[in-house]
């Protein structure tokens, strides 16, 4: 008897074995897009916890980065192109170089990155501004091009050219940039994925550095830009883990609004910008997005509220302009509202921020958003204990959740 009762309960550890081994192998599978997905229409905002293809429902964080994993590689697949990995090499210093301008002397410290992939080499620099008094290493905030929202003195700026890594300028744009140059014109990443790109290509290079030299705190990074910038800069916080606080500053469609609903806010009358407008402006993404571009982003087993979903838990604060409908302002405050579900689900919904006001003009940063902006750079880069980051407002937007939204928030925490 003894001996039968101990082959049933090696039976039984060896069946929980295997189911563990079978699920987790069973998870890990979803976490990329199913081979022939079958794309079907739904006129609400997808479940962001429900894999693709027919998966069950996230339960747990780990099962919510798998999930977000596999967000990314739809996002990479239907609408920003491939973001490809690390190169096979990379180098950085940093140079120190003196100009006058009328009559002020300037100082500009430039991050210069070489970097070798494919048997092809690029090269390109980014500036830092360390703050001028204190002694780092500083935590940093990267930006393209450069800021839209004041940054404290007591935190660096490092400034991307985002234009010289792949050129914005109109359609025919396209392939142009030391991206594309390493990677070749028909690498299928978009605009704001090479950006991304190289946002990562920083980072490795201040990693690479001594912390002497550069001087920078690299697990207290944020990102911002503004406008189109504003959308680039959503989309680096997304894909790139080490950015600690992604701040998307006025980014409208194609950023913090959802295709879905931006199309829903034309429909009712308002001129906004929507994904049947932006393809044919510039080449921000893939030519792949004009497969579902022309009222057909139904299509997509996903929208902007998942792309922002993928920062958590990280921290974001969406900053956002009422005073310029062009930015489809009622599909931001509604597509930020459905992905503050993931951080509500992950248990850090003071993690995510929106402020929405109409007091200024496109990228003049209003005072009155001071106090947020505040909140998230002493909490989440300077280390402030105690600072309270719960803030979602909007001065007169609405938004139907009956209508958008049928799925419910798991407990993933």
């Amino acid at each position: 008897m003894k001996s039968i009762i101990f082959k049933l309960q090696a039976l039984a550890i060896l069946s929980s074995l295997f189911c563990t081994v079978a699920s987790k192998h069973w998870v890990q599978n979803q976490c990329h897009v199913p081979i022939n997905l079958t794309l079907y229409n739904n006129t609400k905002l997808p479940d962001p916890f429900t894999f693709a293809g027919g998966g069950a429902k996230t339960s747990n964080a780990s099962q919510w980065d798998c999930r977000r994993k596999q967000i990314g590689a739809l996002l990479q697949k239907y609408e920003l192109g491939h973001l490809p990995p690390k190169p096979a090499s990379l180098t950085a210093n940093i140079t120190t170089s003196n100009a006058t301008y009328l009559g002020t002397n300037y100082t500009t410290n430039n991050l210069n990155i070489q970097v070798t992939d494919r048997n092809k080499t690029i090269s390109f620099s980014a500036s830092i501004i360390w703050p001028t008094t204190g002694e780092g290493p500083w935590p940093a905030v990267i930006a393209y091009a450069a800021p839209s929202i004041p940054i404290p003195s007591n935190i660096a700026t490092i400034n991307l050219d985002n234009d010289d890594i792949a050129q914005q300028n109109d359609a025919s744009s396209r392939g142009i940039g030391k991206f594309y140059d390493l990677y070749g014109i028909n690498a299928t990443a978009s605009a704001m994925t090479a950006w991304a790109w190289a946002v990562s290509r920083i980072i490795d290079a201040l990693e690479s550095l001594p912390i002497s030299e550069a001087k920078i705190n690299t697990t207290r990074l944020g990102m911002t830009g503004c406008s189109r910038n504003g959308k680039g800069a959503l989309v680096a916080g997304a894909f790139e883990p080490r950015i600690r606080l992604t701040i998307p500053q006025e980014s409208g469609s194609g950023g913090d609004a959802c295709w879905r609903l931006s199309d829903a806010e034309q429909a009712a009358g308002y001129v906004v910008q929507t994904s049947s407008e932006i393809v044919n402006e510039n080449v921000w993404f893939s030519t792949e997005f004009d497969n579902f571009a022309q009222y057909k982003t139904d299509l997509l087993p996903f929208d902007h509220h998942m792309l922002a979903g993928m920062i958590a838990p990280r921290a974001m604060l969406a900053i956002e302009n009422t005073a310029y409908v062009w930015l489809s302002p009622q599909s931001s405050y509604g597509c930020m509202t459905a992905a503050r579900k993931v951080w509500d689900a992950l248990g850090v919904s003071d993690r995510m921020g929106f402020t929405q006001d109409g007091n200024h003009s496109h990228c003049a940063f209003s005072a009155d958003q001071q106090p947020e902006l505040t909140a998230f750079f002493d909490r989440f880069l300077l280390d402030a204990e105690g600072v309270n980051t719960t803030v979602f407002k909007t001065t007169n937007e609405t938004f139907d959740e009956a209508r958008w939204i049928d799925w419910t928030v798991p407990k993933l925490y």
